[in-house]
């Protein structure tokens, strides 16, 4: 037997060496097993036919599956030993940590079992067997939902093109069985969960704020003028306890009594500390801005986090070796490799009406000095009512005019704008030069989707600066977008900083294409971990949150059959 099984059943062993009244209570005898077995037999067929069985008020979700299960196991029962029900009701426990509800898996149904069997309560045949059929379906679903999700990702969009992971019936009752025999049921629930390390932190956070929520929660901060350092104000006591709570700033000294009003150094420091983790200008002011995020329910960090455990389940099995994230929420891009990021830079995302596309792709080629043709929707809705307010808006910005049909140049003052439309379009394209005013600046990083989506450089480095950058129509501008190109190239003889300024100086369109494509993941996050304890917030820009939120206090997402 390998070791770590072998300590696992050791362990198991000894729990019931150390609880000889529950078990010597509740084992039931060979014959009695022999009996227990018949029972769970015609439970079984009476699932199979009728799939709504309730089990003291609880109904088997996956009917299907708990019933080929005990057919695989000849119908011997499982769950007899207090020791595998005891470690099955801790790990349900547990799953409050992962932003599930443990009630969803039957955790009171089955912990009434269990002050049954403590108590020496003499159960039926029947009762034992339902017993069987609810422990087993519990452990299937938590499996299920730990390793997937609880929420379909497709069924909140259909942008979605992650890869799955199909854990078939078979799969699922083969862990179930390893899990019993070895006694490993929480070490089975953690194999599991996604190993990325966000996720163990996330898990962690989400029990700090818990605690949180428990102690009271935090102080709203209340209305006024903007706090500045070196300012008394009445509502510097609460400002203070507010950070204090989350660890913003530490509270090393005894509050002084009165409580001091002065807005000090300390509380600066600790104010940029909080609006660094909320993605707000980290001036130590407390605006509008800072004191709305100051003053949202611990409840609603809560539930943030939540969603993005969740989020967690569904994709970071795909964070693995090397790629390019874009945090769409977050503004912001990430380049990893052996798993860790090298490089990071904020980007600018669509707005909220031309929301970023969520989804995954691969990096194929990068264009130096590119053109920019204006995409059917942004010639419609922006275009088209500029041009024919500006006529002369195409040649300040050396936007050419190709007719379709014949690739020729036409005059753009020849053309009648006003004839079209978003239910016309005119049969031209309308093709930006090359050069720094470029919509698309110096250099664009390409990956085929079907959303015309695309990483790029930008002419307006500016918007950089603000806070909140909803301000494209969907593609991706990306601060050091040179940096990026640099990266996906991995090739520093041939494509470094120089020779890359020597292809944009020639102003000629140039296309490389990358010798290994470079996986590009479009995600969302509104709440991550950090690794110095902390937890990062960002508002939902897209307001994705509330329906994710919603599904996952809803109904089961069940496996495919």
């Amino acid at each position: 037997m390998p070791a770590r099984p072998l300590r696992a059943a050791l362990a198991a062993f000894a729990l019931l060496l150390s609880l000889p009244a529950f078990a010597e209570s509740t084992a039931p005898s060979p014959a009695a097993i022999a009996s227990l077995t018949d029972s769970l037999r015609e439970r079984v067929d009476h699932l199979r036919l009728e799939k709504d069985h309730q089990v003291r008020g609880e109904r088997i979700i996956l009917a299907d599956s708990v019933v080929r299960y005990f057919e695989s196991q000849q119908f011997q029962p499982k769950w007899h030993d207090p020791a595998r029900l005891d470690g099955l009701i801790a790990a349900l426990a547990d799953l409050q940590d992962d932003g599930l509800e443990p009630n969803d898996y039957h955790l009171a149904a089955l912990q009434t079992f269990r002050a049954d069997l403590r108590a020496a309560k003499a159960l039926s045949g029947e009762e034992r067997a339902d017993l069987e059929l609810l422990a087993t379906d519990a452990m299937m679903l938590a499996l299920y939902h730990l390793y997937l999700g609880k929420v379909d990702p497709v069924e909140l969009s259909s942008q979605w093109n992650f890869g799955t992971r199909p854990l078939t019936v078979e799969q699922c009752c083969e862990q179930v069985s390893q899990a019993l025999d070895s006694g490993q049921i929480r070490e089975t629930f953690d194999r599991a969960r996604p190993q990325q390390v966000w996720y163990r932190r996330g898990r962690e956070r989400l029990r700090e704020y818990r605690a949180i929520a428990a102690a009271g929660g935090w102080p709203a901060i209340g209305e006024g003028p903007a706090l500045k350092p070196g300012m008394s104000d009445p509502r510097v006591p609460a400002l203070r306890h507010r950070l204090q709570v989350t660890h913003d700033l530490e509270s090393a000294t005894p509050e002084p009594s009165p409580p001091a009003l002065l807005y000090d150094a300390a509380l600066e420091a600790a104010v940029k500390r909080f609006q660094d983790r909320h993605g707000l200008t980290a001036d130590g002011t407390v605006g509008a801005s800072t004191r709305a995020a100051l003053s949202v329910p611990v409840a609603r960090r809560i539930d943030q986090i939540r969603v993005n455990l969740e989020r967690g389940r569904w994709v970071l099995h795909e964070l693995r070796g090397e790629f390019v994230m874009v945090d769409a929420a977050g503004f912001s891009i990430a380049y990893f490799r052996d798993d860790a990021p090298l490089w990071t830079s904020k980007v600018i995302v669509g707005r909220p009406y031309r929301e970023t596309p969520i989804f995954k792709s691969l990096i194929t080629y990068v264009v130096f000095n590119p053109t920019w043709t204006i995409p059917p929707t942004i010639l419609a809705k922006d275009k088209l009512p500029l041009l024919r307010r500006d006529p002369g808006y195409l040649t300040r910005n050396r936007i050419r005019v190709i007719d379709d049909a014949t690739g020729r140049e036409v005059n753009p003052a020849a053309v009648d704008w006003s004839r079209y439309g978003a239910g016309r379009l005119p049969p031209y394209q309308l093709r930006q030069d090359p050069g720094a005013d470029n919509a698309l600046g110096l250099v664009k990083i390409m990956f085929p989707n079907p959303y015309m989506v695309y990483l790029h450089d930008t002419p307006s480095k500016a918007l950089f600066e603000k806070d909140e950058r909803t301000f494209s129509s969907g593609c991706i501008r990306v601060q050091n977008a040179f940096e990026l190109a640099r990266l996906v190239l991995n090739d520093p003889v041939r494509w470094n900083a120089t020779t890359m300024a020597q292809v944009v100086a020639s102003k000629k369109t140039q296309t490389v294409t990358l010798v290994r494509p470079v996986p590009v993941l479009i995600l969302y996050w509104t709440a991550l971990p950090r690794a110095d304890g902390q937890m990062i917030f960002r508002n939902d820009v897209y307001g994705r949150d509330p329906p994710t939120l919603a599904a996952l206090n809803g109904e089961f997402r069940l496996p495919p059959k």
